[in-house]
């Protein structure tokens, strides 16, 4: 059975308020008899490591604003609870294979941003992103040349089938959508207790949905897989929605095809970030920008909170370990 002696929370404040409000945080404290906050705010790599090497915990928990890891793991660390998502900033695909356990935030937050998905996709289609600040303008309103389209009855495409994928599925059911999925990775078996249709390329994804939302994962194999032609076979009055990663889609073709008006277009992720003050995107009135508010929200950022703290208990307790990474996941990770 794992030992579970000094437990280090990485977190700051900000973190710890948003991730595990009370009682989660006292129930946390309370999981190893030497529990150990390190802010790591306004501390540069070196010292974090120092500081983390001289606690020499069995147990990390860190998130975002920890610092990186990878090849200066203490002597004693054998499990990293990350609270949030994506690890390969934090630790290395070799920590792994040498036997460090790593969580992350697993499917808890899931929801949330498949709920950003379906939230942009009815923008788009209510032309929301328009309306919305066109009528803080004295005189704006609608005249007969004003379109709006809704998401009952639609087609739509989803690039990718990972956990946020499946849940979008869930939220489209009482649209009554035909739902087609392009994700070369999963089995029929998988597309199959989903009830989605398999679609073998992106040719016949983005060609025959009304709706495509991207959410593909960021791998070598991705990056700018989403091309001007692809986009162009989108139907005309159809959105093109992308809450995944802004590096899978060809940013300079996604202005081409926005700038044609042809289709509508909602992006929550782009290729750098911040976005550019002065990127071309801004203002056009087809396009629905967010600043990379996907997910999770605010509030729900303690459901990742006490997914963690499962595993925790988990771990203490000597039992299996929820969203534990393989060396194979974490060449699929974002």
């Amino acid at each position: 059975m794992p030992s579970l002696r000094t437990l280090v929370a990485a977190l700051t404040p900000q973190e710890i308020a948003d991730f595990l409000p009370e009682p989660l945080f006292s129930e946390l404290r309370q999981l190893a008899p030497d529990c150990r906050v390190l802010d790591p705010s306004g501390m540069g790599e070196a010292a974090f490591r120092r500081a983390l090497a001289t606690a020499d915990p069995d147990v990390l928990v860190a998130c975002w604003k920890t610092p990186p890891l990878a090849g200066a793991l203490p002597p004693r660390l054998d499990y990293v609870c990350y609270l949030a998502g994506s690890v390969k900033k934090l630790v290395a695909r070799g920590d792994i294979e040498a036997g460090l356990k790593v969580t992350n935030w697993g499917g808890s937050v899931s929801r949330v941003v498949a709920e950003c998905a379906l939230m942009l996709a009815l923008v788009a289609l209510r032309r929301a992103g328009y309306w919305i600040p066109a009528m803080h303008r004295p005189g704006a309103w609608k005249d007969g040349r004003s379109e709006t389209h809704s998401l009952f009855g639609r087609k739509v495409g989803i690039h990718g089938f990972g956990l946020i994928a499946r849940e979008l599925v869930r939220l489209l059911r009482p649209f009554q959508v035909e739902i087609g999925v392009c994700a070369p990775e999963s089995d029929a078996a998988l597309y199959a207790a989903h009830g989605v249709r398999r679609v073998a390329g992106l040719e016949e994804l983005f060609a025959g949905s009304d709706v495509v939302v991207e959410l593909a994962p960021l791998i070598p194999e991705t990056v700018g897989i989403v091309t001007e032609a692809l986009l162009g076979r989108i139907r005309p009055g159809g959105v093109f929605v992308n809450v995944g990663r802004g590096a899978v889609v060809d940013e300079a073709a996604l202005l081409r095809v926005a700038r044609e008006g042809r289709i509508q277009v909602a992006l929550d992720v782009y290729g750098a970030e911040p976005l550019a003050a002065d990127s071309p995107l801004r203002g056009l009135p087809n396009v629905v920008l967010l600043p990379h508010l996907g997910g999770p929200t605010t509030d729900r950022c303690r459901d990742a909170g006490a997914f963690g703290l499962r595993n925790l208990r988990a771990y203490a307790a000597g039992q299996p370990l929820e969203a534990l990474l393989t060396p194979a996941i974490f060449d699929l990770s974002t």
